[in-house]
């Protein structure tokens, strides 16, 4: 596979790299090309992270992208701090006018629901995802793990740590099939959400 430098020099002196055809949505220092809540992200050792350790989290919060994606290939790192954090990755998603909340499609993280896609304030349900014991033998906990999220025309499938964890194809032609990414931190007990080499590769 071809890579292509991108961005400023890391911390051991290599530039970042990207695999050909994938464009950066996060630079490791600024928000930009993002906009939320700021007072629920920060950015720390190059990662975004949602949520604090000190404190419950009062409600649900996303940090969205300034654009909207269709068809693409989104790839991530991410991983959970605290006791039974939730979290998630929006893609094809809008947020609700006056409104904290999300609507459309979401990979979801933590708790039971490691791998699942979630329909966010949509039809409020599991859509698709994975055995849990078959998942939690390639999740790290409390580490970096990757996240692939696929999503062209109606098929949507979602990978971690190359466990292919949904396969589904949407049925309803009214939904929307295309928007927002998001990055999310779930309402609850104190935990933090980190994510870190967010990529994303267009389809036509």
């Amino acid at each position: 596979m071809r890579y292509f430098f991108v961005g400023q020099l890391d911390g051991a002196g290599e530039a970042p790299r990207l695999p050909q055809g994938y464009i950066s949505l996060f630079d490791g220092k600024s928000f930009h090309g993002w906009n939320g809540p700021m007072e629920s992200f920060r950015i720390e050792e190059g990662a975004i992270v949602g949520g604090q350790l000190l404190h419950p989290i009062p409600k649900n919060q996303f940090l969205t992208t300034d654009k909207s994606y269709t068809n693409f290939i989104l790839k991530l790192k991410f991983k959970l701090v605290g006791d039974n954090t939730n979290a998630g990755v929006q893609f094809r998603s809008q947020r609700i006018p006056n409104h904290h909340e999300m609507i459309g499609y979401q990979a979801d993280l933590g708790q039971k629901y490691w791998g699942a896609l979630y329909d966010e304030s949509r039809r409020n349900k599991i859509l698709s995802g994975p055995e849990l014991p078959e998942i939690m033998k390639v999740i790290k906990l409390g580490e970096w793990n990757d996240y692939t999220i696929r999503a062209n025309g109606k098929r949507i499938q979602l990978t971690i740590n190359g466990m292919k964890t949904v396969d589904y194809t949407e049925t309803d032609d009214s939904l929307e099939q295309s928007g927002l990414i998001g990055l999310q931190i779930h309402s609850g007990q104190p935990g933090e959400a980190w994510y870190k080499d967010i990529m994303i590769q267009p389809l036509p």
